[in-house]
């Protein structure tokens, strides 16, 4: 994952104007409840709703892993219960090398996650649009704004043991390449930093070769709001190195889910000369295209 810039609206509680201005090929949108724990079955434990934002293009294993481990990692480290994780496609405004249109995207994350029993996937930054109806750049900070709206404002929160509604923390699940990318200065809008680290926080996967106490020196201020997860058995699969097995025709069964690899041999994805899929659609994020936007993911 890659920084970000300053953006317009990047602070302030969520309210209604942070949804959609309007919607893509897959409107209307409707935020996933369906997985999402409701009623909380741990006393005294805050309700915690973990979100990734990320290109997934495509999904791998080591994506759905990190939820795993984070969701390990507060059971046995927090006082927080996990009630939802969603995976968060970024929007085809980002431009980037390699980028599935965003239809695809959904689609290979919702078939990768639907075993899941608590993972689901938003498509809200994939149909925000602007007036002319084209794909429209997303913030993290917003992202995670749009979800404490949609899970404490318009459902009230998560219901505790005792009855009560409690509002539920919501957190950002991302790779140690993020968090070093925050410690430099310049890369991240520091409103944007507030929000996401001071406000919501972050739980973030160690990865082999990062140096994390050099990542968190410059983060010192948001130091409780950042859990850093130990990851015990190294995995290094990425959705760039899966197009480069698929661009020079070779299997990529058990790097990435089946269901995945079934929808992307559909789909012919990822054959192009640059990685990209054959079927690209004005507008879905050309790579040739010089009005490119910063990518997660």
């Amino acid at each position: 994952m890659t920084p970000e810039t300053a953006s317009p609206a990047t602070n302030g509680p969520a309210t209604p104007s942070d949804q959609p201005a309007s919607s893509g090929p897959n409107a209307p949108y409707r935020f996933p409840t369906d997985k999402l724990k409701r009623r909380q079955t741990q006393p005294g434990k805050t309700p915690l709703v973990l979100v990734a934002c990320g290109s997934f293009s495509p999904i791998t294993f080591l994506h759905l892993r990190m939820f795993e481990m984070a969701s390990d990692f507060v059971r046995f480290n927090t006082d927080f219960e996990v009630c939802a994780g969603y995976l968060s496609p970024v929007s085809d405004a980002y431009k980037k090398v390699g980028l599935a249109p965003s239809h695809h995207r959904v689609n290979m994350c919702s078939r990768a996650v639907e075993h899941s029993t608590w993972l689901m996937v938003d498509p809200f930054e994939t149909v925000n649009c602007n007036e002319n109806g084209e794909p429209e750049y997303v913030p993290t900070a917003k992202v995670l704004r749009h979800f404490d709206h949609e899970i404490n404002t318009v459902l009230g929160g998560i219901e505790g043991t005792d009855g009560q509604m409690k509002k539920a923390r919501i957190a950002l699940l991302a790779g140690a390449d993020l968090v070093m990318s925050m410690g430099e200065p310049g890369l991240w809008a520091p409103s944007d930093l507030d929000v996401i680290l001071g406000q919501y926080g972050a739980f973030i996967i160690e990865r082999s070769g990062t140096d994390i106490d050099e990542a968190i020196a410059s983060l010192r201020q948001y130091e409780s709001n950042i859990w850093i997860i130990s990851q015990v058995i190294q995995n290094d699969i990425s959705s760039t190195k899966v197009r480069l097995f698929l661009k020079k025709d070779l299997s990529v069964r058990y790097l990435i889910p089946d269901p995945v690899v079934e929808y992307i041999e559909e789909h012919q994805l990822f054959q192009g000369p640059q990685g990209e899929s054959k079927d690209k659609t004005p507008g879905d994020g050309d790579p040739g295209s010089s009005n490119t936007k910063p990518v997660k993911g």
